[in-house]
């Protein structure tokens, strides 16, 4: 792909999550490592999820049987071939790691969306960063969010409007006519690629720090009860439990 024709359409949800989980200028996370890897796994079960891959059935998550074309093989044949179902929390544990997070990282340094930079530390350990190297999938990804977390209507929703027919003409001379009409134009619901992100945003603790203004109840509007995101933070809080309870010993 054409690292200058590359969009935010075009990015999975892992490499979306990663884009705008990390610092443009200095390639830094902006969570903790831990919240970044936790919440890049939920990605990847959202993907496979959207593309058709997997589905939740129950309290288990299982493969569909359907085979679309996807940047996530690898890990969709991890879940298909596993010889017994899991809840989406133990995937997010399985899958979450350094290794995983790296691979999207460099996948993305193939888009030329952001660079491979190292460092040398003591001489010895090689530190790796990734800044951003095209803003335009970002800048695409933080309009489509901010749109859908306004909650306004869509271009296309707003050239539907018909003008007035004969008949409301006809009632010009009303008591009524000439007030602003007390209905508020139907917002659009946002895609559901979008939808998923929010989610994922808001599970890693990210959706607030990059929309400080945005509506809370929109935003638990859009992520509710979504599976993947749901898993993300039922798998953070006992990463946070774990924590708190190793520092009091």
């Amino acid at each position: 792909m054409d690292a200058e024709k590359t969009t935010a359409a075009e990015l999975n949800l892992p490499q979306a999550f990663l884009l705008l989980a990390t610092n443009d200028k200095d390639g830094k996370p902006q969570v903790p490592v831990f919240a970044l890897r936790t919440t890049l796994a939920g990605a990847i079960l959202a993907e496979l999820d959207l593309v058709g891959a997997i589905e939740l059935q129950g309290k288990h998550v299982r493969t569909t049987g359907a085979a679309p074309q996807t940047d996530l093989q690898h890990e969709l044949e991890i879940i298909r071939h596993k010889s017994r179902p899991h809840t989406p929390k133990r995937w997010v544990s399985m899958l979450e790691g350094r290794a995983e997070v790296q691979r999207v990282y460099e996948g993305m340094a193939e888009l030329g969306i952001v660079e491979h930079v190292g460092e040398k530390r003591l001489g010895r350990f090689r530190t790796v960063r990734y800044p951003e190297k095209d803003h335009a999938p970002e800048a695409a990804l933080l309009k489509k969010i901010e749109v859908a977390l306004s909650g306004a209507p869509s271009d296309s929703g707003a050239s539907d409007t018909k003008a007035p027919d004969a008949g409301a003409e006809s009632e010009a001379g009303s008591p009524d006519a000439g007030k602003p009409d007390a209905k508020k134009p139907e917002s659009k619901a946002p895609d559901e690629r979008t939808t998923a992100l929010i989610a994922l945003l808001h599970a890693a603790g990210l959706l607030g720090k990059l929309f400080p203004a945005a509506d809370r109840s929109r935003t638990g509007e859009l992520a509710k009860e979504y599976w993947p995101a749901r898993a993300v933070e039922d798998e953070l809080r006992m990463i946070r439990l774990a924590e708190e309870e190793t520092a009091t010993l």
